[in-house]
C-alpha cells in the first residue's frame, strides 16, 4: 500500500483517537494476584514532543499484514507498523492508546497524541505513534472495554480477566494488571465497576448462558442464567450495564440483573452501543438463528430505566460494526446503503439522514458495512468509503432529529 489511498478489501477495522485529559482516577480492580505481562522495549522511545494548539485527532486502521495511523484532517499516513495474522483495535481507555488484537495478545499502540489537564484548561501534545512491545498476553485474546476509569481485557481461551489502570500506560513499561478468573472459558467479557465489583459473562466452550457479579473481594453475589449466547456489554446512565441474550438482554444496576426479553423467540441482542448522558442502549438485532451472514434491518432501544424495548425498522441493512453514539446520545447507525442515519433514542424517530459514502461493497461483491466503524466528537463523524476507496468527513445537526 502506497499514499494514502485507503483500499475497501485491506480495511477490517477503524478506530480514531483524540487528544484528550488522561484518566488520573486509580481504582482498585478483582483478583488478588499482580502480574506484569510481557513485553519490555529494548531501549527507550526516543520521540520528540511537540506542543499543539488544540487536540489533534488521529485515526489508526488495521489491513492485512499491518496497522497504520493517520493525521484525521489531512489523511496523512503517520506511521505503519507490521502485523501478523487476524488483527483488531481495541481502545485503551485514555485517549492516547490502543490496543491492537495480535496473536495471542493486546499489544499497545501508542497513537502519540494526547492532552494534560492545567488548572482551568488543557494543553494538547503530539509525538511520532509507535507500535510498542508492551503486550498483555493470553489464550484467545476477546474482548477489551473500558468503564470506570478501568479497563479490563478477556482472554476467551483461558477465561482470564485483566484489568488495569489505562493512566499508567507507557510505551516503555511492562503493563501491569491484576488477574481473575471466570469459572470456565468461553469467548466472553468483563467489566470492573468504580466499587471494585466485577461483572464478567459465564459459560464453556460449548455455551453461554448469563452473567455473575462478585464484589471486591471476588465473592459472587448475584448470578443470572437467563441469557442464552451473552454477547457484548454497553454501559447508560448512572452506571447501569447491559449485557446481550439470543432472547433479549441484561440490565445491571448495582447487584440487581432484570431480564429483558426480546419481541422475536430468537431476538439476538449482541452488540450495545451507550451513552453516559442517555439510559437508552442502543443494540443491533438478528432473528434468523440459521442464517450464514444476516443482513439485519431493525435496531433496538431499550429504556434501561423502564426496561422498555423498542424495535426500529430501517430502510438498509447494517453491521454490528456500524452502530454509533452521538455527542448528546443521539443513536447512530451507517447503512450499507452509505447513510449514516442520526435516530433519537427516547422515541426512536429516524432524524437527519447523511449520505456519507456510496453503497458498502466487500472484496467479494456483497453489500456489507461490517468493516466500517465511526468516530465522533461534538457531532463530527469520520467514515471510511468501501465504495469508492476514500475517506470522508462530516458533520450531523443534534437539533434537527
Amino acid at each position: 500500500m502506497t499514499g494514502t489511498t485507503l483500499h475497501a478489501s485491506r480495511i477490517p477495522s477503524l478506530l480514531t483517537a483524540s487528544a484528550a485529559a488522561l484518566y488520573l482516577t486509580v481504582l482498585a480492580g478483582c483478583g488478588s494476584t499482580n502480574s506484569d505481562s510481557a513485553g519490555q522495549s529494548p531501549e527507550p522511545t526516543e520521540r520528540q514532543t511537540a506542543e499543539t494548539a488544540g487536540p489533534a485527532e488521529r485515526i489508526a486502521l488495521t489491513y492485512d499484514g499491518g496497522v497504520m495511523v493517520l493525521d484525521a484532517e489531512s489523511h496523512k499516513v503517520l506511521g505503519t507498523f507490521e502485523a501478523e495474522g487476524f488483527t483488531r483495535l481495541n481502545a485503551a481507555g485514555d485517549n492516547r492508546h490502543l490496543f491492537l488484537t495480535e496473536g495471542d495478545a493486546f499489544r499497545l499502540l501508542d497513537m502519540g497524541t494526547w492532552s494534560e489537564p492545567h488548572g482551568d484548561h488543557s494543553h494538547s501534545y503530539t509525538t511520532d505513534p509507535l507500535l510498542t512491545d508492551q503486550r498483555i498476553e493470553g489464550s484467545h485474546p476477546g474482548h477489551l472495554v473500558n468503564h470506570d476509569g478501568t479497563s479490563v481485557a478477556f482472554f476467551d481461551g483461558t477465561g482470564e480477566i485483566h484489568s488495569f489502570d489505562p493512566a499508567e500506560l507507557s510505551a516503555d513499561a511492562p503493563i501491569k494488571t491484576e488477574k481473575a478468573q471466570a469459572k470456565e472459558a468461553h469467548h466472553g467479557v468483563a467489566v470492573v465497576r468504580a466499587d471494585g465489583s466485577m461483572i464478567h459473562t459465564v459459560g464453556n466452550e460449548d455455551t453461554r448462558s448469563g452473567v455473575v457479579i462478585r464484589d471486591a473481594e471476588g465473592k459472587d453475589v448475584a448470578e443470572n442464567s437467563d441469557c442464552p449466547g451473552v454477547h457484548g456489554e454497553a454501559a447508560v446512565k448512572d452506571g447501569v450495564i447491559t449485557v446481550g441474550c439470543e432472547n433479549g438482554l441484561l440490565i445491571i444496576k448495582g447487584d440487581e440483573i432484570t431480564k429483558v426479553d426480546s419481541p422475536d423467540e430468537h431476538g439476538r441482542i449482541g452488540n450495545q452501543r451507550g451513552h453516559e448522558d442517555s439510559p437508552v442502549v442502543l443494540s443491533d438485532y438478528k432473528t434468523d438463528p440459521e442464517a450464514e451472514v444476516e443482513r439485519p434491518t431493525r435496531v433496538t432501544l431499550t429504556d434501561t430505566t423502564s426496561g422498555k424495548l423498542t424495535l426500529v425498522d430501517l430502510p438498509a441493512a447494517y453491521s454490528f460494526r456500524s452502530l454509533g453514539r452521538g455527542a448528546e446520545g443521539e443513536a447512530l447507525v451507517h447503512g450499507t446503503d452509505g447513510t449514516l442515519r442520526v435516530i433519537d433514542p427516547e422515541s426512536g424517530t429516524i432524524g437527519t439522514e447523511i449520505p456519507v459514502t456510496g453503497e458498502i461493497a466487500t472484496a467479494s461483491g456483497e453489500v456489507s458495512a461490517g468493516a466500517d466503524a465511526h468516530g465522533h466528537d461534538d457531532g463530527h463523524g469520520h467514515d471510511h468509503d468501501h465504495g469508492d476507496g476514500h475517506d470522508h468527513d462530516h458533520e450531523h445537526d443534534r437539533h434537527n432529529h
